[in-house]
C-alpha cells in the first residue's frame, strides 16, 4: 500500500489551466437565417461563419498536421448549433461497415465531435456523422481517461444530413440546444473533434493529441466563443411510453405464457443542468442479449448497462471506488434478483425516479430512487433501492465526491432473514486528473451498514495512482475489502483481501519502418488475505511486449506467472458433476499468450489469441478469434470462436468448452435493421438464438419484433421460446 502523503504531494502539481501551451479559438457567429440541413453548402450564411482552423495529425504521427484537412464551421440561433463539415478525401472508395446509428467509429471512415459546455474537462457531448449521413452520439465521463468513459447508449433527437462531392464529402449537423446542459449566458465552451480517414489511414483532431492519450481525452481541447450569450435552455418534457407483447412456452416446466405491458419514460429539464428521469412499468426486453461468456475464474463476471433510463450521468453514480473489485453501486443489480435455488432471475422495476446533473459549474447532484416488485413465489421481497451523490469539482480537472446508497425491504416477510433487510453504504472518493491527465488517481474510503451491526470490518478503502507519459506509464494500485463489507447495489467479487498492483511500460516510437510504437509492460498483482493472518493467497504476474503497426494492426506476447491459494473448494472447469480441487491448498503455474488484431479497414479482419500453459494442477489450451466480413453498407457478419481444453490429472474434472458465436447484421436502411446472434455454449449448457427486427419509423420511436430461443446443447431439446413485439414512440411536448 502506497502512503497517502506520496498521493497528495502528486495532487500539489495540478493547476487551473490546461494542458495545450497555444491555445486555439474561434467565434461562433449567431444567425437569424433559416439553414436546410441536406448536404449541401449553397447558403451564404456560411460564407460569413468562421472556420475553426487546421487539423493535427494524430496517427500514425502526432507532430504535424493533418494531410488530409476538414473545413469545420458553426453558427447558431436560439434553439440550434448548427455544423458544416468539409472532410478532404484523397478518392471516394470509402469504408462504412453499416448504415446502423451509433456506429463504432474505428476502422471507418467518420468525423466525431465533443462539447465540454461547462468548461470543466471532465463530462462532454458527442455527435458524429459518416459520408452516408449515419448518426453517432455518445456521452464522455471521468474526463475521457478510459474507454469506460464513453457510452454510446445515450440517444437524442437531432438532424445530421452527408453528401459525397470529387474529392471530399460535407456534412450538415443542426443539434438542437436541448440536447446540451450549460449555464444561461454562457459564452464559451470547450471544444475537440476527430476525423478517421481510411484511403490514407490518418487520424486527424482539432486540439493537438499525444498519441499516448485516448484520442477522446477531455484535457486536449480548445475554445469556441459564441457571438452573444447563450440564453435559458427550453428543454421539452419527453415522455417516451411503450407497449409490447409477449409470447412464450418454458419446455422445461411445459408451460405456456402471454403478456402484455404498458409502461414508459419521462425526461424533464430543471434548470439548464439538471435532468430529471422518470419511469414507470419499464421493459427492458428489447435491449440486446448479453454477449455469453466461458468464465474460468472463481469470481462473477460484471456486464456492461445498456438500459436508457440508467445512462444520463452514469458516471456520477457508477464510478466510485474500484470499478473492478469494490463498487459500491452498479445499477445492473437492480432488476435481477436471486430465487430460491440461487438462479439469477428477472425482478420486476415498479417505477423510479432519477435526478442528475450540475447545480453550478463545480457541484453536481445525483438521486435515484427505484422500486421493485415482490415475488412471493421465488421469495423475492419489494426492494426500495436509492442511491444519493454529491460531487465537488476541485483544481483544473479532479473532484471529491459523497454518496450514500441504501438497499431496504419496508414489509416483513416471513423469509426474510433479519439481516436482510437492509443494507446501507456510506461513502467518499477523491478523483484525481491533472491539467494534461499526465497524472490520474483516486482514493476513497466507504463503509457499510447492516442490521445486525456485529461486524467491525466492515470498510473498503483503496489508493489509485497513474502515471502516463510518451515513453514511461507507471500504475500503482492498493485495496482493502473488509470481511463484512456488503453491498447489495454494487459490484465486489470479493472481500477480506489486500491487494496491491504495480505496472510499468516502457513505449518505443521508431522513425522509420512499419512499427508506430512498440513497449514492454511489467505488471504483477498480489493479493493476501488478513483473515488468514495476511496469507498471500494470489498472485499473478504479466510481462508482455507489444507493437501496434502503421497499418493499424497490433500484436502482443505475454508471459504470465500465477499462484493461486484456494481458500475453497473449485471446479476450473465450471461444469456440472466436476470433482473441485481441494481446498487449502497453493498451486503455481505459467502459460504463455499471444494476441494479433488485423488491418480492421479490410473487408475480412480478424482477431486471434492463442494461449497454452499451466492451469492450477493440470494445463490449459486456449484459442480465441473474432473474425468479421462487411458487405458494406448492408451486411456485416462476425463469428466469435473461444475453445479452452483444460487438462487435469484424475480425478479432477477434464474438459473441452466451447463458445460459438455467429451473428449477422443487415441494415435495408438507415430506419430499418435486422440482427440475428447465435450463441452456442457448451460450459452453460445452452444454445441461444435471438433474432430482432427494428423499424424505426420516426425519431427514436421504434417498432421491435424479437424472437428468442434456448435449447439444451447436449440433446438439442427445447429449454424455452418466445416472441416479442414492443412499440416505443419518443413525444416532445
Amino acid at each position: 500500500m502506497f502512503r497517502i502523503p506520496l498521493f497528495l504531494a502528486i495532487v500539489l502539481f495540478t493547476t487551473n489551466t490546461y494542458s495545450q501551451n497555444e491555445k486555439k479559438s474561434f467565434v461562433v457567429k449567431y444567425t437569424t437565417d433559416k439553414i436546410t440541413i441536406d448536404g449541401v453548402l449553397d447558403y451564404p450564411t456560411w460564407d460569413n461563419a468562421e472556420s475553426i482552423g487546421e487539423m493535427q495529425q494524430y496517427f500514425p504521427s502526432d507532430s504535424i498536421p493533418a494531410i488530409q484537412q476538414t473545413e469545420i464551421k458553426m453558427l447558431y440561433d436560439d434553439t440550434h448549433l448548427y455544423v458544416s463539415i468539409k472532410a478532404y478525401t484523397e478518392g471516394n472508395d470509402f469504408i462504412i461497415p453499416s448504415l446502423k446509428r451509433d456506429f463504432r467509429a474505428g476502422g471507418n471512415d467518420n468525423i466525431s465531435l465533443m462539447f465540454d459546455t461547462f468548461n470543466d474537462g471532465t463530462n462532454a457531448f458527442l455527435f458524429g456523422t459518416n459520408p452516408l449521413g449515419v448518426q453517432r452520439e455518445a456521452l464522455i465521463s471521468g474526463g475521457g481517461s478510459d474507454t469506460s468513459g464513453f457510452n454510446t447508449s445515450w440517444d437524442i433527437k437531432w438532424k445530421g444530413e452527408s453528401k459525397i462531392y470529387d474529392g471530399y464529402y460535407i456534412a450538415e449537423m443542426a443539434i438542437p440546444l436541448t440536447s446540451f446542459k450549460f449555464k444561461e449566458g454562457e459564452t464559451k465552451w470547450r471544444f475537440n473533434t476527430y476525423r478517421f480517414d481510411m484511403q490514407t489511414n490518418e487520424t486527424s483532431t482539432f486540439a493537438k493529441i499525444p498519441q499516448n492519450q485516448l484520442i477522446f481525452s477531455l484535457a486536449f481541447m480548445e475554445d469556441m466563443i459564441f457571438e452573444k450569450p447563450l440564453g435559458k435552455s427550453k428543454t421539452p418534457i419527453a415522455l417516451i411510453p411503450y407497449i409490447n407483447t409477449i409470447a412464450q412456452k418454458n419446455y422445461e416446466n411445459d408451460e405456456s405464457l402471454s403478456n402484455f405491458k404498458v409502461g414508459g419514460d419521462a425526461k424533464l429539464a430543471i434548470g439548464n443542468g439538471m435532468n430529471l428521469d422518470i419511469t414507470l412499468n419499464p421493459d427492458f426486453s428489447n435491449v440486446e442479449v448479453d454477449d455469453v461468456v466461458t468464465n474460468l475464474t472463481r469470481f462473477e463476471i460484471n456486464l456492461p448497462e445498456k438500459r436508457q433510463f440508467f445512462i444520463d450521468n452514469s458516471d456520477l453514480f457508477g464510478d466510485f471506488g474500484g470499478r473492478r473489485d469494490a463498487n459500491p453501486f452498479f445499477s445492473r443489480r437492480i432488476g435481477i434478483a436471486r430465487d430460491t435455488a440461487g438462479n439469477s432471475i428477472q425482478n420486476n422495476i415498479i417505477g423510479g425516479v432519477r435526478l442528475s446533473g450540475k447545480l453550478s459549474n463545480d457541484w453536481r447532484l445525483g438521486f435515484l430512487n427505484i422500486q421493485t416488485e415482490e415475488d412471493l413465489e421465488n421469495e423475492i421481497p419489494s426492494n426500495n433501492n436509492t442511491m444519493l451523490v454529491l460531487q465537488k469539482k476541485v483544481f483544473s480537472r479532479s473532484n471529491i465526491g459523497m454518496f450514500f446508497v441504501n438497499r431496504q425491504s419496508f414489509k416483513d416477510y416471513d423469509f426474510l432473514e433479519e439481516d436482510e433487510r437492509y443494507n446501507r453504504v456510506l461513502g467518499i472518493d477523491y478523483n484525481l486528473a491533472s491539467e494534461d491527465n499526465t497524472w490520474t488517481g483516486k482514493v476513497y474510503a466507504h463503509n457499510s451498514f447492516e442490521p445486525d451491526g456485529e461486524g467491525n470490518k466492515d470498510l473498503s478503502t483503496g489508493l489509485n495512482l497513474n502515471y502516463n507519459s510518451r515513453y514511461f506509464n507507471v500504475i500503482m494500485d492498493g485495496i482493502y475489502i473488509g470481511e463484512d463489507f456488503r453491498s447489495d447495489l454494487g459490484f465486489v467479487r470479493r472481500t477480506d483481501i489486500i491487494k496491491a498492483v504495480t505496472g510499468f511500460e516502457r513505449i518505443f516510437w521508431p522513425k522509420t519502418g512499419n512499427i508506430n510504437s512498440h513497449s514492454f509492460n511489467f505488471f504483477p498483482i498480489f493479493t493476501w488475505v488478513p483473515g488468514l493472518d495476511y496469507k498471500n493467497t494470489d498472485y499473478e504476474i504479466r510481462s508482455s511486449w507489444g507493437a501496434e503497426f502503421k497499418n493499424q494492426a497490433r500484436f502482443e506476447a505475454r508471459m504470465v506467472n500465477n499462484y493461486t491459494y484456494l481458500i475453497n473448494g473449485f471446479d476450473p472447469s465450471n461444469t456440472d458433476g466436476g470433482i473441485p480441487l481441494p481446498s487449502d491448498q497453493g498451486y503455481y503455474y505459467t502459460n504463455f499468450e499471444m494476441q494479433f488484431n488485423s488491418d480492421r479497414r479490410k473487408v475480412f479482419s480478424y482477431r486471434i489469441e492463442p494461449s497454452y500453459g499451466g492451469f492450477f494442477n493440470g494445463e490449459r489450451l486456449s484459442f480465441r478469434s473474432e473474425l468479421s466480413l462487411r458487405f458494406q453498407p448492408k451486411a456485416f457478419l462476425s463469428l466469435l470462436i473461444d475453445y479452452n481444453n483444460i487438462s487435469l490429472p484424475a480425478p479432477y474434472s477434464s474438459a473441452d468448452l466451447w463458445l460459438i458465436s455467429p451473428k449477422i447484421e443487415i441494415t435495408f436502411s438507415k430506419s430499418v435493421f435486422w440482427s440475428t446472434l447465435v450463441q452456442y455454449s457448451n460450459q452453460n449448457d445452452n444454445l441461444g438464438l435471438n433474432s430482432r427486427l427494428q423499424w424505426r419509423f420516426a425519431p427514436l420511436s421504434d417498432l421491435f419484433i424479437v424472437y428468442n430461443d434456448n435449447y439444451f446443447v447436449n440433446n438439442f431439446e427445447p429449454k424455452n421460446r418466445s416472441i416479442n413485439l414492443k412499440l416505443t414512440y419518443w413525444l416532445n411536448i
